[in-house]
């Protein structure tokens, strides 16, 4: 399965103040406060850490069909990171999700999947022929077979990503 998430970084810059009182509390574990407060650059590492858990929650929906705003179950670990790649896992309620970020000056795009053979596999895929299930969950709607191609699909600011597993 796969997930992933696009980060505008323009945009949350003038959108979303992290600094604020309680934001970094409610969204990320001690662990992760502590990533960003030792990062050289802290504002690149909350990004970095919200896309991983939304890449990873949306495995985690596709699975369990559940939605709900759940960012502290959502557990961040970096393997590697230098200043235009990360990789790492997000463990959410047992499951382990394994993610690549791709870290560019003007956005972040990660991408989450439930096993890491499937990396090979990891397509981008343009923005036509897609539905959504009854849970919102897309799909290729040109692909009628029982087992269709499953998509994820991200945008924020100017930029959109969509992203699948190649047969």
């Amino acid at each position: 399965m796969i997930g992933n998430d696009v980060i505008d970084i323009v945009q949350s810059r003038r959108e979303s103040n992290w600094q604020r009182k309680g934001f970094l509390e409610k969204i990320f574990t001690a662990e992760e406060q502590l990533l960003i407060a030792n990062d050289v650059h802290p504002e690149t590492m909350v990004w970095l850490l919200w896309s991983m858990k939304e890449a990873a929650y949306k495995i985690y929906n596709r699975q369990t069909k559940i939605r709900a705003y759940i960012p502290q179950k959502l557990v961040c670990s970096m393997a590697f990171q230098n200043n235009s790649y990360a990789s790492g896992k997000v463990s959410c309620c047992g499951t382990v999700y394994y993610t690549q970020t791709f870290i560019h000056r003007e956005y972040l795009h990660t991408i989450a999947v439930s096993d890491p053979a499937q990396w090979d596999t990891v397509i981008e895929i343009e923005k036509k022929n897609i539905a959504k299930d009854p849970y919102g969950i897309p799909f290729l709607s040109s692909d009628p077979s029982p087992n269709r191609q499953n998509v994820s699909v991200s945008n924020h600011g100017r930029f959109e990503k969509v992203v699948g597993l190649s047969a």
